[in-house]
């Protein structure tokens, strides 16, 4: 592990001790969605409930609308620091640890912190907060998140180098996404709601162009969405939860289609953030001294295969393909079968067998879907 992993872990484990406070995420797929809009809007909803909630730092990029919204929010001043011939600010942690209010608002948390500082990071500085008991409202743009820096690096055609790790959005108790359309946000920015018009055209030629803008939106609904599944598997009783997606591919020793099923199989687990399973059912008639050595070789190739593509490999000795399929479904709680189509060998033998209605009629008692893949 680096200096710096030890460094992330070394604060996310003071995050994870009792007593933490509670952690709100506002994201978005840009500057200018509203984010710190929203942290101000639900500053003041507390203040107005008799909350102890203060500012501890909020950047307005001289927003008309939103600098109002500072108006009448007690504020926690800033440190004066004065690096390479200026005078900057930046957040007194110090000050807000001894005040202790019960909400923090902090805008900025990708922000790398004047050097000197007691941490390098705004993150890290939260995380100190959080550990010391103090609830937080934090916003980030998508493109900070640690994990998808070369996503983002790949739709815009520039790597941002100030991140966040992703364990910062796992230990949120709330993240939220502040959404607008490609249209909605490249109006705002014509109209001067986001950058001073001098900048308005730069901004229309590099980032803010549509194509960008709507990828960019994917991103932070699937981080977002993926946020709330986790939240929802942690907190909400397994009995009550919506039934998750559970994948199983059934392959046989024919090489070519078991790597198609395979695949296509991983790529729907993907898209669904799904557990999936590799069965292979070895049948009486494909024990080792019955079957050729090339398609053992290809049958272990492709077990290989789906265990680099994070499939769980399932395999069976059974005289019934159709009664191992059924067993192993209800087993590991599946909720689609995916097998190749007709042609393959797996198909033919349980067509062969008087069992195929079995299958189907077990499958569809406990509303397992079955696929057949080409």
């Amino acid at each position: 592990m680096t200096e710096k992993e030890h460094t992330v872990q070394h604060y996310l484990n003071l995050a994870n001790r009792s007593g933490r406070g509670k952690f709100k995420i506002y994201i978005g797929m840009s500057a200018g969605v509203g984010k710190t809009y929203r942290m101000l809007q639900e500053a003041h909803a507390m203040l107005r409930n008799g909350i102890n909630v203060q500012i501890g730092y909020v950047e307005t990029h001289g927003r008309v609308e939103t600098h109002a919204l500072v108006e009448g929010l007690p504020a926690i001043p800033r440190r004066q620091v004065f690096y390479k011939g200026k005078m900057l600010d930046e957040m007194d942690v110090s000050t807000i640890l001894l005040l202790a209010p019960e909400w923090v608002v902090v805008d900025e948390l990708a922000h790398t912190n004047i050097p000197g500082s007691k941490n390098e990071k705004r993150w890290q500085d939260v995380l100190d907060l959080l550990n010391a008991g103090i609830n937080v409202i934090s916003a980030v743009n998508i493109q900070h998140i640690e994990s998808i820096n070369q996503e983002v690096k790949y739709i815009t055609g520039v790597e941002v180098q100030e991140r966040v790790p992703d364990s910062m959005l796992q230990i949120a108790d709330e993240v939220v996404n502040i959404d607008l359309t490609a249209d909605e946000l490249i109006t705002r920015l014509k109209e001067g709601k986001i950058y001073d018009q001098s900048k308005v055209e730069t901004a229309l030629r590099n980032f803010f162009q549509a194509d960008k803008i709507l990828q960019l939106r994917e991103l932070a609904l699937k981080e977002v969405a993926t946020q709330v599944e986790r939240k929802v598997e942690t907190e909400v009783p397994r009995s009550q939860q919506m039934r998750h997606e559970n994948f199983m591919a059934c392959i046989s020793t024919n090489d070519e289609v078991a790597r198609k099923v395979i695949r296509k199989t991983a790529r729907l687990a993907a898209y669904y953030h799904a557990d999936w399973y590799v069965l292979y059912v070895q049948t009486p008639r494909e024990s080792v001294d019955k079957i050729p050595l090339a398609a053992q070789r290809h049958l272990i190739n492709n077990l290989k295969l789906a265990t680099e593509l994070g499939a769980e490999v399932v395999q069976e000795h059974h005289a019934s393909i159709s009664e191992a399929i059924i067993n192993v479904a209800l087993e590991k709680q599946i909720t689609t079968v995916c097998i190749g189509k007709p042609h393959i060998s797996l198909f033919r033998i349980i067509l062969r067998t008087n069992l195929f209605n079995q299958l189907l009629k077990t499958l569809s008692s406990n509303d397992i879907d079955l696929i057949i893949l080409s």
